[in-house]
């Protein structure tokens, strides 16, 4: 009999049935049209496509090859292919190869309609924490570089600058002729630790190269004492009243350390371009944090509005400043990049009985979640 794992990772059973067909007789399932324009279909897609990337490295570890391996109709049924698996190999003496990502290109069947403008000709996935693996200790290390502050400094992480640097470079040079690539043509996406790996791999590639590209993170975690905060002032005005005063320290703290909040300020300006898709469950404590910064952002700018008629303030300036970047500054430990987002696009689901954290419910139709977005933008 299958184990609950293995029904979970069999697309048939698990997969979006809402945007499948079941072909006459077979019962077997495809994909109906995919409207590349539409939120939706984007969403369950990246979705998909980062559940399949965790099923590689279930069929890695339970020796699930060729006709058992429960993980490519999770890209196939969307006309991708594998292109390169991404392999942390830091613990390679023991024998270990962990698969923590893979690159997937978008390939329309035959005989059907070009190239999509709006689909990607990419998908750089990345897998979150696998609770139930064998080796989830090496996983669970990496969490606590999230917590530090320090995922960047890892050579998961590396590997996963090397592997996009290296594909956008290779997409470049085979369309010089045409004009050059875009860096529209790759996505971005991950799930929990993957998608703090999409996050960071992305803000390297704004802020070094100046490419926005598109990317779609699932439940991020954002190290914040937000769920602390949210349990002990159940009321929203006590909360709303700390975030003004906490906003005031900053501002203050900020005219302290001049140079870090100019620093600040010039990587915010940077980055604004680009504006990554935010999946977030109000339920979550592991994203919470990005909720209420930018719940603060939405208070502080309409206040702003109000008191100086789109001008912008001193205490204005909090919004580039966080207390874990500031500690890093005083320690002489200026972050190349700050743990804060500028521009975002913030998903909210605030659906009942769905697991919060848990990658399945971003590939559910739009009419059983709960959803709200709002665009943020800076300054």
């Amino acid at each position: 009999m299958a184990s609950s794992v293995d029904l979970e990772d069999r697309f048939d059973i698990s997969g979006p049935t809402h945007i499948m067909s079941r072909a006459g007789g077979t019962g077997r399932s495809s994909p109906t049209t995919i409207d590349w324009n539409k939120e939706e279909h984007r969403r369950c897609v990246a979705a998909c496509i980062v559940k399949g990337t965790y099923i590689l490295e279930n069929d890695r570890t339970r020796c699930r090859v060729h006709a058992e391996a429960l993980a490519p109709p999770w890209w196939e049924s969307f006309h991708f292919r594998l292109v390169d698996v991404l392999k942390d190999e830091s613990y390679k003496r023991s024998g270990d190869k962990f698969i923590f990502g893979a690159i997937y290109e978008h390939v329309p069947p035959p005989g059907g309609r070009h190239h999509h403008p709006s689909a990607p000709r990419y998908v750089v996935a990345f897998r979150g924490t696998m609770l139930l693996h064998p080796k989830a200790i090496h996983d669970l290390c990496l969490d606590f570089k999230i917590l530090v502050n320090t995922l960047a400094e890892c050579k998961r992480s590396q590997r996963a600058h090397q592997a996009v640097d290296t594909l956008l470079k290779t997409i470049a040079n085979g369309k010089t002729a045409a004009g050059g690539g875009s860096s529209d043509s790759v996505w971005l996406t991950g799930h929990s630790l993957g998608a703090s790996l999409a996050l960071d791999v992305g803000r390297a590639m704004m802020s070094e190269q100046g490419l926005s590209i598109p990317t779609f993170l699932f439940n991020p975690p954002q190290v914040s004492l937000a769920p602390a905060i949210n349990k002990l002032l159940p009321s929203e005005g006590l909360r709303r009243d700390l975030y003004a005063k906490s906003n005031l320290v900053k501002a203050g703290l900020g005219l302290v350390l001049s140079p870090h909040r100019k620093r600040m300020e010039k990587l915010f300006e940077l980055l604004s371009p680009w504006a990554p898709n935010l999946y977030v469950h109000d339920k979550d404590l592991i994203c919470q944090g990005f909720i209420d910064y930018f719940g603060q952002r939405q208070q502080w700018e309409a206040q702003e509005e109000q008191r100086c008629r789109g001008g912008v303030s001193k205490s204005s300036s909090a919004m580039t400043l966080s207390y874990r970047d500031m500690l890093f500054s005083v320690l002489g430990k200026e972050k190349e990049r700050p743990h804060l987002l500028p521009s975002a696009t913030l998903w909210r689901n605030s659906s009942v009985g769905s697991d919060a954290h848990g990658l399945q419910q971003w590939w559910k139709p739009d009419g059983e979640l709960r959803l709200s977005d709002r665009r943020y933008s800076y300054p």
